[in-house]
């Protein structure tokens, strides 16, 4: 990469970093005004819809919860401090807190109080979504210097019907085939899970609405699990033409990628994305698909079974910032956003041209010299790499091998491959299979 390119890369980087700072400090959960304001910022970005989905609404085995919103939260000491204050930190409140406004012993309080010993300046993220509760969040040293008999304790939040709140994208491509890309959008301020995949996601769309598209593509920012099975209920009739998926969470820290697999584990979108990782890094790790994570476990659930993988640096739980203050701006770093916008862009790169072509002139090896295949000038596609992949093409194009398959078995970059199959089809002897 020329020093050009390096600046070119640090600049994207820089501007989904920019957009990471700038939802950071809003306080999101599954429901209410923050996910709101995060999908009003976005929309200055993309051409974003948001759809409203009302409290009690059946979705599937689940109901859509009331909505939570939040003003102010603090613990005061007995001088009338504020010892603990959302203000500062808005993971200090558990979320979703039932409202509490009282005096209660010391005793009383540390029944509702979390912290991380391990990491005593650290603050963690709980929350109670489906348990009526009330608590705080605070560091370890917090915790021990509570020696007052008893203190204030202040929750100024709303839980009633209202609805809940999700984001889409629609690209349209020459097919109706859709590519769903999903990405959760209820954390409050943790920049890595899952701020560094919504700004990502929002440049990535940015960069494809600048091309000609083969498939239809259609991105989804939801709250994590509440989301998901509401959008699927909401679009229970429309997922058949969901070709290939991806979760994205957790791209922002300077992890290897991990890639976890479908359900099927052996969908396109697998072999595709185990193809690039491959290829970016030794070290990058791929693995079956459990049912457990993040929403991938909801699209390829048995009623949908999509093809949707799971695509990420560090996976959720395996940094020790994950789910605490410590996963902040600082740890999100501009190279890293922008090195996971390019690993999704080769992605997809793939899974617009990965076609399966026919042979026009199956008998025997056609004279392509005559056609001016064998005379390109520069580059790679002079020498007998190229060559061979007009051979390789040629020979596997019966209807049956896609160009990634091709390029797999023929250990032949796949750019190669599938510029090869363009010269060919330029010249009459391919045509892509219906």
């Amino acid at each position: 990469m020329n020093a050009g390119n390096v600046e070119t890369a640090i600049a994207k980087g820089e501007q989904i970093h920019h957009l990471v700072s700038d939802l950071f400090p809003i306080c999101r959960s599954i429901t209410g005004d923050g996910v709101r304001a995060t999908l009003n910022i976005l929309r200055q970005y993309i051409p974003l819809e948001t759809f409203e989905v009302p409290s009690g609404t059946p979705v599937f085995d689940w109901v859509v919860p009331k909505e939570w919103n939040i003003r102010d939260a603090y613990i005061k000491n007995r001088a009338g401090e504020r010892i603990v204050d959302f203000r500062r930190s808005n993971l200090h409140v558990l979320n979703y807190s039932t409202p509490v406004n009282r005096q209660v012993s010391l005793e009383e309080l540390k029944n509702h109080l979390h912290y991380l010993p391990e990491h005593p300046d650290w603050i963690p993220y709980r929350t109670s979504y489906y348990k009526e509760d009330w608590g705080f969040c605070v560091s370890y040293n917090q915790y021990k210097a509570l020696q007052d008999e008893s203190y204030e304790v202040f929750i100024d939040t709303t839980l009633e019907p209202g609805s809940l709140t999700y984001g889409e994208v629609y690209l349209p491509g020459e097919s109706r085939d859709e590519v769903l890309i999903s990405t959760h959008v209820c954390h409050p301020s943790l920049a890595n899970d899952n701020l560094s995949s919504i700004g990502v996601m929002t440049f990535l769309i940015r960069e494809l609405m600048e091309r000609k598209l083969r498939y239809s593509y259609r991105f989804i920012f939801i709250p994590g699990t509440i989301g998901a099975i509401t959008w699927l209920a909401q679009n229970k009739d429309n997922v058949s033409q969901v070709r290939h998926g991806l979760v994205a969470s957790l791209l922002g820290d300077t992890g290897v990628f991990h890639y976890k697999r479908s359900r099927s584990g052996n969908a396109e979108i697998d072999q595709v994305a185990e193809y690039v990782l491959n290829r970016h890094s030794p070290h990058n790790r791929i693995f079956d698909f459990i049912p457990y994570g993040y929403d991938e476990r909801q699209f390829c659930s048995p009623g949908f079974n999509l093809p949707m993988g799971s695509l990420t640096r560090t996976t959720y739980g395996e940094y020790v910032e994950y789910h605490t203050s410590a996963d902040n701006l600082e740890f999100v770093k501009a190279s890293s956003l922008e090195e996971s916008l390019d690993l999704y862009g080769q992605v997809i790169k793939i899974l617009e041209s990965n076609k399966a072509y026919i042979n026009l002139n199956p008998y025997c090896e056609p004279q392509l010299g005559k056609r001016g295949l064998y005379d390109l000038k520069g580059g790679d596609n002079q020498g007998k790499n190229f060559q061979m992949a007009l051979l390789w093409v040629l020979s596997l194009s019966d209807g049956d091998h896609n160009l990634l398959e091709i390029a797999k078995r023929s250990a032949i970059d796949f750019n190669t491959i599938s510029f090869a199959a363009g010269r060919l089809e330029d010249a009459g002897l391919l045509k892509v299979k219906n």
